[in-house]
């Protein structure tokens, strides 16, 4: 089932219209949102960086947010998964082109429910990842619908024979493609600071509460990739990779090239808030 405005239908009964901003110019901002056990994973705090992404780019959410909750837990209760992904899309809606906003083009809402499985291979193993330039814009703190750049550092990676992208402007280091990215040195987590060059990603949130609720400390720090080479631990966080373990990258190992104990602390520590399966 397709949540489609406020309706719920078959995807086949959905119809995109060609001159939807979204299509045309990526004008428009979206959330991913993990499943557990068939509950929406931190749904609150997804919907309010929704909320702050449409006002940056002055796009008026067609329904408040206590709306879209209600919205999303039908699409939720219409479903078979209990294990997935939500993908929620905002677009400003159907114009006919012109770079300028529209005058009275009504927003539109649409988001599905996939099925996915926790990666547990990668979450045990560890992935290699490279490094490339971050061609991206400027406010990468919008989580909007312009991601080509990032689609292309990630197929870098793919072309590699690796998983992720990590990023570099002005020498140092951003994030993930789709990732954000934690190193640990001398027992002390180092992460970009949160600025409008990373998304300020809700995993990402999420591992440095449990850090601090861990004692271990934290530096907000942008790495350069010279500095790489004195790193003992790396990982990246998302929505859907949870806490997982970088061991190689560019084609050297990290540390002893297995995942490190504060990044199998910080795992264990998440697991233990996954939503357990309710009671029928």
């Amino acid at each position: 089932m397709i949540l489609f405005g406020d309706r719920l239908m078959e995807k086949t009964q959905v119809k995109i219209d060609i001159e939807d901003r979204a299509y045309q110019f990526g004008d428009g901002i979206y959330e991913v949102i993990r499943v557990y056990n068939g509950q929406p994973f931190y749904l609150n705090e997804h919907l309010t960086r929704l909320e702050k992404s449409a006002k940056a780019i002055r796009l008026p959410l067609p329904y408040s947010i206590n709306k879209m909750e209600s919205l999303l837990q039908q699409l939720l209760e219409q479903s078979s998964i209990t294990d997935g992904k939500i993908y929620l899309q905002i677009s400003r809606g159907i114009s006919p082109r012109n770079h300028a906003f529209p005058l009275n083009a009504k927003p539109i809402l649409v988001a599905y429910l996939d099925a996915i499985d926790r990666p547990v291979t990668k979450l045990e193993h560890g992935i290699s990842a490279i490094t490339t330039a971050d061609l991206r814009w400027l406010r990468c703190d919008i989580k909007s619908l312009n991601l080509l750049p990032a689609v292309l550092a990630k197929q870098e990676a793919v072309d590699q024979g690796c998983e992720e992208a990590l990023l570099v402007r002005d020498e140092k280091i951003t994030e993930g493609s789709s990732s954000n990215v934690f190193f640990v040195q001398q027992g002390k987590l180092i992460t970009h600071p949160s600025n409008h060059l990373i998304l300020h990603g809700i995993t990402r949130h999420i591992a440095i509460e449990l850090a601090h609720q861990l004692k271990i400390p934290i530096v907000y720090q942008a790495l350069s990739q010279q500095q790489l080479e004195q790193i003992d631990e790396c990982f990246i966080t998302s929505t859907t990779v949870e806490i997982c373990p970088v061991v190689q990258i560019d084609g050297k190992s990290v540390g002893n090239g297995k995942p490190g104990p504060i990044t199998r602390r910080l795992q264990q520590a998440f697991a233990e808030i996954i939503p357990a399966p309710t009671n029928v």
